[in-house]
C-alpha cells in the first residue's frame, strides 16, 4: 500500500503518480489535498508519515513545489526516512542504502516524465539489507 498526499503546489502531479501507480496494479491511498487551493504542507506530511508509522502504508510519496517542505517535515518523525529526489539515481541508492520510506518531489523542479520514471524507481527498488547500511539505519535511528 502506497498513501500519498500534496500541498496545492503538488496538486496536478500528485494526480499523475497517483493514475500511473494504479495502472501499475500499485493500491494507492490519496490522503489530500483535493484541490490547487492554497493549503498548508505539513497537514499531508502528517497524514502519510501517520499511515507509515501504524503499518498502514508500506510506502509514502509526498509532493509539493519544491519537495522541500515536505522532505523537512516529513523527516521530522521518528521512523521516517523521507528522500527528496530529483533523478532516478538518487531514488534508487537511497532505497538501497538508506531504506526510504518516503519519496518526495517538487512539482514545480522536475517534469511529469521524469517524476514517473523517480517513482517507478523508488517503489521498485528493494532495500539491500547490506551490513554496512544497516548499521548505518541503526545510527541514524538512534539520533
Amino acid at each position: 500500500m502506497i498513501y500519498i498526499g500534496s500541498d496545492h503546489g503538488g496538486y496536478t502531479l500528485k494526480l499523475e503518480i497517483i493514475d500511473h501507480l494504479r495502472e501499475r496494479g500499485f493500491e494507492v491511498t490519496d490522503i489530500g489535498c483535493d484541490s490547487e487551493a492554497s493549503c498548508d504542507y505539513p497537514i499531508y506530511a502528517k497524514k502519510v508519515t501517520d499511515a507509515i508509522i501504524d503499518g498502514s502504508a508500506d510506502k509514502g510519496i509526498l509532493v509539493c513545489g519544491t519537495g522541500i517542505g515536505m522532505s523537512m517535515a516529513a523527516n521530522k518523525v521518528s521512523g521516517i526516512r523521507a528522500a527528496l529526489c530529483h533523478d532516478v539515481f538518487s531514488a534508487q541508492a537511497t532505497r538501497e542504502h538508506n531504506n526510504a520510506n518516503i519519496l518526495c518531489l517538487g512539482a514545480r523542479v522536475v517534469g511529469p516524465g521524469l517524476a514517473l520514471m523517480i517513482v517507478d524507481t523508488f517503489v521498485d527498488t528493494a532495500f539491500s539489507n547490506d551490513e554496512r547500511h544497516v548499521r548505518r539505519l541503526k545510527l541514524y535511528d538512534a539520533l
